[in-house]
């Protein structure tokens, strides 16, 4: 029975929103066995492992060692960093999905940006792994999350919102935003929840549209001190993101380039997709996290 099966999950250690960690706790939750991929044991792992998740070491990039962590599971969730490797990470997890013999429906959290003609490297790549995944027949439900992170704006404009200013090439315009948390529950309906979505690629909304002006203000009223946007060039905020790479774990040169070419596209052409409140609603059950929200939680 697929629902007493195992639940294989990639990238659970992994800091970007979050997601895959809290994505664990909920499948816990539920009463699900939870088989967590990772390339080495640590603090993340252990607390995982606190959970009730079962760890197993391996990697996407080594078929090798994935085929002993598809032992046995009905259901996956496939992810990977915003960094060079998806398409081989993809490659391989299929490869390893047919040698063990299993044939797991897979949930895959993808982004917005993946698309074969997107300014991106890292959106052509995401989309490359996806076709990779669907080509090799996996029953695959892509979440391609048209939002930002709430978090993005911690990890990107933490140590400059200091000194009261957030810089990026994003423009004035609206951006759609979603909660890390959020983004996990998305996964969580698609593993569990599959009858919610209406298609096999779906561009799960945002919570809320908000320009980078508006989040200054909201910060200046959280915070109880002056923050204002500062536009800059493309060229300039990816320096400052490559510099920041160099002290901080969660960025890397890659995901700067990838960051500034998605932030370029939105200043240039708007948002890809308006936010939908009910609809992200709908599709994890809840009322989904604001930015004010997820600040107060932050600082309380």
């Amino acid at each position: 029975m697929p629902g007493t099966k195992p639940i294989l999950v990639t990238g659970a250690t992994g800091r970007h929103g979050g997601t895959g960690a809290h994505l664990v706790a909920r499948l816990t939750e539920q009463g699900r066995d939870v088989r967590v991929l990772a390339r080495s044991r640590s603090d993340r792992t252990a607390a995982l492992e606190a959970l009730g998740a079962e760890i197993v070491i391996g990697d996407l990039q080594d078929r090798r060692s994935t085929v002993p962590a598809l032992d046995g599971v009905g259901l996956a969730y496939f992810t990977y960093p915003i960094d060079a490797g998806v398409v081989s990470a993809a490659a391989n997890f299929a490869a390893a999905v047919r040698e063990a013999g299993v044939s797991p429906r897979t949930v895959v959290m993808s982004m917005g940006p993946a698309h074969p003609k997107h300014p991106s490297e890292r959106g052509r790549d995401q989309w490359l792994a996806e076709e990779i995944l669907q080509w090799a027949g996996l029953d695959v439900l892509l979440l391609r999350v048209a939002a930002a992170f709430h978090e993005n704006i911690e990890t990107l404009h933490g140590k400059s919102i200091e000194d009261g200013v957030i810089r990026n090439c994003f423009g004035r315009g609206p951006v759609s935003w979603i909660n890390g948390r959020d983004a996990a529950e998305l996964a969580v309906a698609a593993l569990l929840h599959p009858e919610r979505f209406d298609s096999s690629i779906c561009y799960p909304s945002g919570a809320e549209a908000l320009s980078h002006d508006e989040i200054a203000a909201i910060l200046t009223e959280e915070l109880g001190k002056p923050v204002r946007y500062e536009p800059v060039t493309p060229e300039e905020w990816r320096r400052e993101l490559v510099e920041l790479s160099t002290t901080d774990q969660v960025v890397n040169p890659v995901m700067a380039g990838h960051i500034t070419a998605v932030a370029q596209r939105v200043a240039e052409h708007g948002s890809t997709m308006a936010s939908d409140t009910e609809a992200l609603q709908r599709l994890i059950g809840r009322p989904p996290l604001t930015f004010r929200e997820h600040l107060r939680q932050r600082i309380g």
